[in-house]
């Protein structure tokens, strides 16, 4: 951060600004745009793009900026940068296009949708930065191939979890100190949640019920952890991850207690959570060291007498610290979070209820599933079904509730993008897909 503000600075008064494209006009867009029309030097939202445009329209509103143009094609988006107007549209594919743009910021949450806008933006030669851990923790990996061959940067947020969880990971490693879990710190988790129960909670921020569901029933940290797991090489201990619930307000550092210390210290590490801890909403690390001299170090410094010590952050500020992972991305060419290289956790879909054969799964953070993490080695070997896939699919077995779905419970639509993309992502990194029915919907 302290490098990032002196060359937004920089390019703020050499008239050179980052011009971003955002894809997304909900809650966090709109925290987003404010952030950059405020308070963001050297970066300018050139253009929003929404389904429905007057939300983008909304998001600008919201910001002070109500003399906006609708444009309808490429270049009159270029023209509104060169003249330093600000653009409304309703197709994201003119951001990937657009000459002017700098970097494209995917703030949807969507899969299928996500993926198309993506894809077109890597084509094009656009820095990606995606606040959308579900398309990451479903195709990040592939994804970040086409990206590495476009020459572009694709990468996480700060702000969200993963991407702070990843900058404290980093700076415990630049101490010489092994990172053995990184975890998350959660307030509540129950995989049985629903839009109707999360509705009040969602009316009073101003959020999308579904979006809430997500948080509450464990979709949300698992795809998160899984960014991590895939950024770091770390796995989870076991489906699910432990979890551990405590009192309320128990101190994080505690939690060098919590965990089975012979998987931290024997392997490549997890990713993990806890409910109840404090601070929360933060983050934190456990770290080891062989080094005698730098436990005596820890200790003098009230880290604890070890194997394991506990660093942690006690907050993320979501759309707050977005402009600072794109000025990385675009200055420095630096991912706050991106794949290593193949997929080490994946998040699975799980019967939320008892599901009938012939119903049509639901989205995330709705009635039907919930998400758990699952090292991808096992996910692939039992051709478990990705919840990030799961949406649409229809089930050709009843199944109770907490199931774990895979392949052969369900019928994939045809024709999505989604697919073809984890499909090429198994094949690259594992020579081979799973087998998947081909059947489609249309022929059931």
């Amino acid at each position: 951060m302290f490098i990032v503000d002196r060359e937004l600075e920089r390019l703020q008064r050499a008239g050179t600004p980052i011009r971003v494209g955002m894809v997304g006009a909900g809650f966090m867009a709109k925290g987003i745009a404010r952030q950059m029309l405020h308070y963001t030097k050297g970066m300018e939202l050139a253009v929003i793009s929404n389904r429905h445009v007057e939300e983008a329209r909304q998001a600008y509103a919201e910001s002070g900026e109500s003399d906006v143009t609708v444009v309808r094609s490429a270049d009159e988006l270029d023209d509104c940068i060169t003249r330093g107007r600000r653009a409304i549209t309703d197709d994201p594919m003119l951001l990937c296009d657009a000459n002017g743009i700098d970097v494209i910021l995917e703030v949807t949450g969507t899969i299928e949708f996500a993926a198309h806008v993506v894809m077109r933006a890597i084509a094009r030669a656009k820095h990606v930065v995606m606040m959308n851990a579900e398309l990451d923790g479903t195709l990040g990996p592939i994804l970040k191939v086409h990206a590495d061959r476009a020459g572009v940067v694709i990468t996480n947020t700060e702000g969200d979890q993963p991407g702070v969880i990843m900058n404290l990971y980093r700076w415990v490693k630049g101490l010489g100190v092994r990172p053995v879990l990184c975890g998350n710190i959660k307030g509540l988790h129950d995989p049985y949640r629903n839009p109707t129960t999360q509705e009040g909670f969602a009316r009073k921020w101003g959020m999308k019920a579904p979006m809430v569901t997500s948080f509450a029933d464990g979709t949300k940290i698992s795809f998160e952890n899984a960014i991590v797991a895939n950024a770091t090489g770390m796995r989870v201990a076991k489906r699910g991850m432990h979890g551990p619930v405590v009192a309320p307000g128990t101190p994080i550092q505690e939690a060098v207690n919590w965990y089975p210390i012979d998987t931290l210290l024997g392997g490549p590490g997890i990713v993990d959570y806890c409910v109840g801890a404090m601070p929360n909403p933060g983050i934190f690390v456990l770290g080891t060291t062989n080094d005698a001299i730098e436990k005596h170090y820890l200790s003098l410094y009230k880290m604890g007498a070890g194997p394991l010590y506990c660093f942690y952050w006690p907050y993320h500020l979501c759309h707050f610290e977005v402009p600072f992972t794109i000025a990385r991305a675009a200055i420095f060419r630096d991912a706050a979070i991106t794949p290593l290289g193949a997929p080490h956790v994946d998040v699975v879909a799980a019967a939320k209820r008892d599901l009938g054969a012939g119903e049509v799964l639901d989205g995330l953070g709705h009635y039907m599933t919930y998400g758990l993490c699952e090292n991808a080695e096992v996910a692939r070997g039992q051709r478990l079904l990705p919840i990030g896939l799961a949406e649409g699919c229809r089930l050709r077995r009843s199944v109770t509730r907490d199931h774990v779905l895979g392949y052969d419970d369900v019928e994939i639509p045809a024709g999505r993008l989604c697919d073809a993309l984890r499909r090429e992502q198994d094949a690259f990194f594992f020579c081979s897909p799973p087998s998947v029915r081909t059947e489609t919907m249309a022929n059931a």
